[in-house]
Order: C-alpha cells, then structure tokens, then sequence
C-alpha cells in the first residue's frame, strides 16, 4: 500500500472508533463486564488460530536473528494464553470507576453541581514487542468505556491480528458495538505518524516502548501523551538506616526483575557509612552476578571486579544487572543528585529517622517516593489497583501506575430550576 492509503485507512478506522466509543458510553457496567467475560471466553476458544499466528511471529522472529530474550517476551504457549483470557476476567472482577461522584455541592443560587468521572473516548494505544499488551491495554480501556486503537509492532503482527479479533468478536456476542476495538495492521513508522496526527478522532495517545518511540510519538502527537522515557531509579542509604535492610531492599530493587522501568540503577550512600556499608552491599552483590561501578569513594570498598563510574553512568537504565553506587555527603546531596539526574519514576529512601524519611519523600520529585521499601513496588497490581496501563512520569491527568481511574476523565452535571445569570 502507499503512504496515501494508509494514511486513508487509518483515518477511516480512527472514524469507525469514534462511532464506537459513543456507543460505549451508554453500556451499564454489568453489559461491560459480560462483555469482557464473553472476549476471555474467545480467547480460551480460539488458542489453536491464536497460538498458530504467534508461531509466524516465533519463525520470523528467529529468521532475523532476535535475542532470545526478545523472542521470549513473544512466545504464548497454552499457560501463558490462559493466563492473557484471565487477565481479561480480572478486569470483569474490578470496581468500574465511570459515573462514580468526585464530588458534589450545592450553589447559593440554588444549582446543584455534580463532577463524576466518564470515559476519555478513543485511546491510542502503540507498542511494542509482547503481544499480551494487546489484550491488557483492550480490555482495561473497554471496561473505562473507551475505544481502543492498537498499534503493535512487527514482531508480533500475526499474534496481535489473532488477539484482536478474539476480543472484537467474542465481545460482539454479547452486546460489544462494532470497531470498539481495532489493530492497525501496518506495521510501518508512517502508520505510527498518521496516528499520532489524528487528533480529530483520537483523544489519548500512550506509547509503551523504547525510549526512541516514545520520542518520535512525542515529537509528532497533536493529542496529549501520557508516557514514561527511562526508569532510572535511586536508593539513597542514610546514616540512620537499618543496614541490614538496606542490602536485602537493594538486592530486591535490583535483582527481583532487572529488565523493568521500576528496577534499581543507582544507589547514593553517605560517607559517614561508607566503609562499614559498601563491603556488606557489595558481597550481596557479587553474589548475585551484578556488576558494580562505583565513584571515587566507593571503589576501595567493592572489590576489584568494581568499574569506575562515568558520568553517564548516572543517567543510565540499564534494564541488566548493573548497578552504580555514588557517595554524598547529606540528604540534601541526595536529593539534589536524584532530581537532577532521575527520571522522575521512583526513588526510595533506607533510614529509621522518620523527619528524614518525610523530607526526602517531600523534596524528591518523583511519582513514586518510597520509604524502607523497594522500587519494584511501584506498579498498579502492587498498589492494589487490579491492573495497570502502564506507569506515566508526567505530572498532569496521570502520575505513577495508571489504573482504571486514571483511564477515564471527569464532566461536571449541573441541575438547574430555570435560574439565569
């Protein structure tokens, strides 16, 4: 297809959505949640066209060579298709956040004013890699009442298509409006471009990806982003910490998953521990295969499979077990070294000096600010929020992990007797 007609079919799909998304709004939640039941129980029903496209996208994948890590985050065998039409399920099971009151009052003049959240309308969704997104991003906007426009990327083209039409039709069974859910199936950069330009029928842009595609969507989208670029996430150890805590919520924070945006990549100490504190990290450390680089002052206590550390090693994700360990002089220090090097994603402060532990969860400027906790925290499931969209370091509509809620905006109800101004 040329450029042209692509950019013809997108614009008619963004239409299509549109039309869809005004549909949704007059679902009840007990239609929604039979409808998501009806879209889990497709899934179960389609695994054998399911796994069948996921094996194209497994062959092509081993074609051109993709790191076996890439080609597991693609792979969906029987248990982890199960696990997809459950995830569904567990969306079904959640509290449905649209109509609910924020807030109510009355007027001296006698109006009654309501504010109560509803559906944003269409939401873009573009990804990358792991074809599960497809399903949690689908049924999390659904349950919101929104349509939902996914964009995958090519590795798993064959899975999303199958997943996608799974949900379309197993929820048409049970009463889902036409076009409330559809993939794109151009997997060009254009079709990223001509999406993030239609602002006429999208209203909610969220790129799920590498730094480089949350950029290009940025660069080009005339509709709010709701995104999050790197994970570069801090421990600072204080004076008054628990030391022994301080290793056990390091390790967790580092080594638990350290290929996610809520993993740990640099961990500040004060000088007034650092002799007694860095050989203890550090055998902690080099036991569980991490890589350590160290400033001036932490270098002589980590052994000598310890890296110098550079600059930019302190604005690095490394999404691997590496790991760079800083020296500070105070809280201030510290707080002024995570707020000019962070990403504004999570930060945790090791101490038993409760004023201390307030300023840093204060100053840090940061979604997620911990206490004596890990980082690996800072996700929707572990807040109790059932499902996440993704977690946003911006600071206006979402902030920190993305639940329900934060899928649906808000209107104001106003209830008059014939009052004028």
């Amino acid at each position: 297809m040329t450029d042209a007609e692509i950019q013809s079919a997108i614009l008619d799909m963004g239409r299509r959505a549109r039309a869809a998304a005004h549909e949704l709004v007059k679902l009840s939640t007990e239609q929604k949640n039979s409808i998501l039941l009806a879209m889990a129980d497709e899934l179960d029903a389609r695994q054998p066209v399911i796994l069948e496209a996921n094996a194209k996208d497994l062959a092509a994948a081993s074609e051109k060579g993709l790191s076996k890590a890439m080609i597991d985050r693609l792979t969906l065998d029987p248990k982890r298709l199960k696990a997809v039409s459950d995830a569904v399920r567990e969306v079904a099971a959640l509290p449905d956040p649209v109509g609910e009151t924020l807030s109510a009052w009355t007027r001296p003049n006698g109006l009654r004013i309501t504010k109560k959240r509803v559906p944003i309308g269409v939401i873009g969704i573009i990804f990358e890699s792991r074809p599960n997104v497809t399903t949690d991003a689908a049924s999390l906007c659904f349950k919101t009442g929104n349509a939902t426009l996914l964009r995958g990327g090519s590795e798993a083209i064959h899975s999303n298509v199958a997943l996608a039409a799974a949900l379309q039709a197993g929820g048409e069974k049970a009463g889902l409006p036409s076009d409330s859910i559809q993939l794109i199936p151009f997997t060009d950069r254009a079709s990223v471009e001509h999406m993030a330009r239609m602002d006429q029928y999208l209203d909610l842009i969220i790129p799920r990806g590498g730094k480089g595609l949350i950029e290009k969507v940025v660069a080009t989208a005339r509709m709010p982003v709701i995104k999050h670029y790197d994970g570069v996430c801090h421990i600072y150890v204080s004076p008054a910490a628990d030391q022994d805590m301080a290793v056990r919520v390091i390790l967790n924070s580092k080594t638990q998953k350290p290929g996610v945006c809520n993993a740990l990549e640099t961990v500040l100490v004060h000088r007034d521990i650092a002799a007694a504190f860095y050989p203890k990290l550090a055998a902690a450390l080099v036991e569980a295969g991490v890589e350590m680089r160290g400033d001036t002052a932490a270098l002589p206590h980590l052994g000598s499979s310890a890296k110098a550390a550079v600059e930019e090693d302190w604005k690095t994700e490394y999404l691997d077990l590496i790991l760079s360990l800083k020296t500070v002089g105070s809280l201030t220090e510290a707080i002024a070294h995570i707020n000019h090097y962070g990403s504004h994603h999570t930060d945790s402060i090791i101490t038993r000096d409760r004023a201390e532990a307030e300023r840093f969860m204060h100053e840090v400027d940061s979604a997620v600010v911990l206490h004596n906790a890990s980082t690996r925290f800072n996700d929707g499931g572990e807040f109790g929020f059932g499902a996440e969209i993704g977690i946003s370091t911006d600071k206006l509509h979402a902030r920190g992990p993305m639940g329900l809620a934060e899928l649906c905006s808000y209107k104001y109800l106003v209830d008059g007797e014939g009052q004028v101004r």
